[in-house]
């Protein structure tokens, strides 16, 4: 059954609020809704994201790629509309993001700017990586190919990661290795330090 009109917008308004609480959580610096309402890039890239990838699963494809492209330009932040996110989702400074096509991005994932998370292949397969929830990823770092960041992994800054990271790891380098996690899984490793 299709929702009603009201009730769509108040979805809508429940989920900007929950996106506003993840901002507040993640960044020390989200003092104020409004400030972050009108100045987040992050948050405006995510949200014309929900609205592009709603088009593109309708099949208006020129359209979702039209809108996801303004969203680029204005924000520095690049979703392929294809692109299926979670909730909470967060994209710290933004710019120089790249999330492609056939990525699948949990709930409660944090990016910091410069990460890509991005295809190894041209062929029409998924090509893009899996993160699963709770995953953070470091400034700069690249994700690679179908891997997958299990849950609650984090990725160091500048890190290249093109092979499997398992829940609650920290991957770092170039190319990335799992420096922490799994016997350990209470202990939150700083990824920045192996850097």
């Amino acid at each position: 059954m299709a929702k009603n009109p009201l009730d769509r917008v108040m979805d809508a308004v429940a989920t900007v609020r929950e996106d506003l609480a993840a901002a507040h959580r993640r960044d020390p610096a989200a003092t104020d809704d409004l400030a972050i309402l009108l100045t987040s890039p992050g948050l405006h890239a995510i949200w014309t994201h929900r609205v592009a990838h709603r088009l593109w699963a309708r099949g208006a494809r020129l359209p979702a790629l039209v809108l996801a492209q303004g969203a680029r330009s204005v924000t520095g932040v690049e979703i392929h509309p294809g692109a299926r996110i979670g909730r909470r989702f967060f994209i710290d400074h933004g710019m120089g993001v790249v999330v492609g096509e056939t990525a699948e991005v949990g709930d409660d994932v944090m990016l910091y700017h410069g990460v890509t998370l991005g295809g190894r292949s041209m062929d029409r397969v998924k090509r893009h990586p899996t993160v699963e929830s709770g995953v953070t990823i470091g400034a700069g770092a690249r994700v690679l190919g179908p891997v997958v960041l299990g849950e609650g992994a984090q990725v160091g800054a500048n890190a290249v990661v093109v092979k499997d990271v398992p829940a609650g790891a920290t991957a770092v380098g170039i190319p990335a290795t799992v420096r922490a996690g799994g016997a350990h899984p209470d202990v939150q490793m700083d990824p920045a330090i192996w850097i």
